[in-house]
């Protein structure tokens, strides 16, 4: 495997540990709830996002990334089924896929293109495309498990104030 798709397949898995330790910090009301009415909740976050990696990854190579039997817009709308559990059912599976996609690819796949809804894109583009969007919603939920958590909460990267500990650790271990 290339070391592109080795950094690639670590900065998926880095997006996904930000997001899993987020959704760890947070209680029932922190998971569904939502500061406005017009910001998503974690929950409706998680659903989408298992939605799209579902789409985006189930035959990777060979069907369009949009599949015809997704329901993009209720993804965006909780039910009475969408429990918790369920919901991380949907994730889990999600980023299951595109771990296991993204490790199968050859070199020769990453000169291929594939289609996104009706849209020819290399590879390489799709994979891309698809961090962005991975990062940008694990994102959100880190910030909005913060939120909830308030002062339960504990930093998943550098804490606030504590660069110059963590640089010296860092030299430490070179």
């Amino acid at each position: 495997m290339s070391d592109w798709l080795l950094a690639t397949l670590e900065e998926f898995r880095r997006a996904r540990r930000l997001a899993d330790g987020a959704l760890a910090q947070i209680d029932e009301a922190g998971f569904f709830g939502a500061p406005d009415a017009a910001t998503n909740s974690i929950a409706i976050i998680v659903k989408h996002m298992g939605g799209n990696l579902r789409s985006r990854w189930t035959d990777f190579l060979t069907t369009d990334g949009e599949k015809p039997d997704r329901d993009r817009d209720g993804e965006f709308e909780l039910t009475a089924a969408d429990t918790r559990a369920d919901l991380l059912v949907r994730w889990e599976r999600g980023w299951q896929l595109v771990l296991e996609a993204i490790s199968a690819l050859s070199e020769e796949d990453l000169r291929r293109t594939v289609t996104v809804r009706g849209e020819s894109i290399t590879v390489p583009h799709a994979i891309q495309r698809q961090l962005a969007h991975a990062s940008y919603h694990s994102g959100q939920i880190a910030l909005l498990a913060r939120h909830y958590a308030g002062d339960d909460w504990t930093a998943l990267t550098i804490p606030k104030g504590g660069s110059a500990a963590f640089n010296a650790q860092a030299g430490a271990v070179r």
